[in-house]
């Protein structure tokens, strides 16, 4: 029976004949029809898969090198374009669209003889942070049914940790991979802005947006870094810093590192006691093995969630107006008026409520008088977030914190006040605001039963860094 443990120990299978990527598909197309009620795939690209891998499996046996990715089974969050595939970010805006090119970052993977095996549900237009707000429904966290698995990027997360995938792709734009990978018990990186190209990423927010991998090895994660992280002329905001090399993961691998964690995160009113607890027991171990780990003040800690909303919405407001049903998207089949009657139907009938709510929000604060108000503020808001997370990286290497307030609450918690949603990105729409890489590790449990996770952040580009002390943790073995 195939079982999966790493890439690296999965191409020492494969080499040895002791599997092949043909046994690995299936064995992932079984458990997700075995796994439909998740609602976490959209599209299922089974005879696809099954074709490449078969090609795969004939590429070894006439003695061809296996390539990095070679038959590593991934998913993908359905805002990444994939030529000749389904491409509708959840939404009925652009339902039954078929992208006509391949982003990027999945083209690099594909390069590398990567196995596509689908498109992974999600929020529409990736907004939301409890995949609820989907056109094809809510995904289920697979631990417990009754409890959402954390958005926007849901459908990801639950798809690596069922076991339906070895890997999936998300985006992050405040938290979408950090906060569902905290809620399903796995992995979720969000590199530094502008490590990956954002080239067909749809965009919600895009001096925020990054797309995100989700795992349960590091070297994983690090390796699809790697190889994700390469140029792009089509990406203007590609960072120029040096490429990422997974190699480096392994040297050095019990270095100390100096750690801050914020004093007014782990005071927060809002954040769990349990939570709160767990991860000033873990500042204390670290510690006592030879780590510098020191509280420091974050005084503006309040302004970070409004400080997002605003320019988060005011950037969405401006991306998805070419949704209009003329140049792109859903086009009503009611009788109307004019050309106006024409526009505001179909981005009635085509927009979800949470999409319309954060498209009002976005026209209200660039809207002439409000201008200045809101979006100038905030903008010189996000100023000072990046100046006083800068001084505190001129001292330490990582900065240590919770991913959520609270482990994955139960459908429809938020449905009544929305706010209360947007509040619980506290923690994780830093990292978007400032572009420094950040990454929830499963370390705990929780009394109720869920799982959480420690979320670290590094200086930006120094995702080598983020992942050689993840991996330290993680090898330690995950504390209650």
């Amino acid at each position: 029976m195939f079982s999966y443990n790493g890439i690296a120990d999965y191409h020492t299978q494969l080499s040895r004949k002791q599997t092949n990527c043909s046994e690995a598909v299936n064995h992932y197309l079984e458990r997700i029809r075995a796994h439909s009620h998740l609602n976490a795939f959209v599209d299922v690209y089974a005879n696809e898969a099954l074709e490449k891998a078969r090609a795969l499996d004939a590429s070894r046996e006439a003695g061809a090198p296996m390539k990095k990715m070679h038959g590593v089974v991934i998913a993908l969050k359905d805002v990444i374009a994939y030529e000749g595939h389904k491409l509708t970010a959840a939404s009925n805006m652009l339902h039954g669209y078929v992208s006509s090119y391949t982003a990027t970052a999945l083209d690099y993977l594909i390069r590398e003889d990567a196995i596509i095996i689908g498109n992974c549900n999600c929020d529409e237009f990736a907004m939301g942070s409890s995949n609820e707000n989907s056109f094809y429904g809510p995904v289920l966290n697979a631990i417990d049914n009754e409890r959402v698995p954390g958005g926007s990027s849901g459908g990801s997360a639950v798809a690596v940790q069922a076991g339906l995938c070895m890997l999936a792709l998300g985006s992050d734009t405040g938290g979408s991979v950090r906060q569902p990978a905290d809620f399903c018990g796995i992995i979720g990186l969000k590199p530094s802005y502008g490590r990956i190209s954002r080239y067909g990423l749809i965009a919600y927010a895009s001096s925020f947006d990054q797309i995100g991998i989700f795992g349960r090895h590091i070297p994983d994660i690090a390796l699809a870094l790697e190889i994700m992280s390469g140029p792009d002329g089509y990406d203007s905001t590609r960072m120029q810093a040096a490429a990422f090399d997974a190699a480096s993961l392994y040297t050095q691998s019990n270095e100390h590192f100096k750690i801050a964690y914020l004093n007014d995160v782990m005071d927060h009113p809002s954040l769990d006691k349990e939570i709160s607890q767990a991860i000033k027991n873990t500042c204390a171990n670290l510690a006592s093995e030879g780590h510098t780990v020191e509280g420091t003040g974050f005084p503006l800690i309040d302004y970070i969630v409004p400080a997002y909303y605003v320019l988060t919405t005011a950037e969405a407001s401006s991306n998805l107006s070419r949704y209009d049903g003329i140049r792109y998207g859903h086009q009503t089949k009611e009788p109307v008026r004019d050309l106006t009657d024409f526009y505001r139907m179909n981005r009635s009938e085509g927009f979800g409520r949470e999409v319309k709510r954060r498209i009002m929000l976005g026209n209200f604060v660039l809207s002439s008088g409000y201008y200045d108000a809101y979006f100038q503020k905030a903008q010189q808001v996000r100023r000072l977030l990046l100046d006083q997370i800068t001084l505190i990286f001129n001292q330490f290497d990582l900065i240590v914190l919770p991913t959520s307030p609270e482990t994955a609450f139960r459908f429809g918690a938020g449905s009544k006040d929305p706010i209360s949603l947007y509040l619980a990105d506290i923690f994780t729409v830093l990292a978007n605001l400032t572009g420094n890489p950040a990454i929830s590790i499963p370390l705990y449990t929780h009394s109720n039963g869920m799982p959480f996770g420690l979320q670290v952040m590094a200086k930006p580009g120094d995702e080598l860094t983020l992942l050689k002390f993840s991996n330290q943790l993680l090898q330690k073995g995950s504390p209650t």
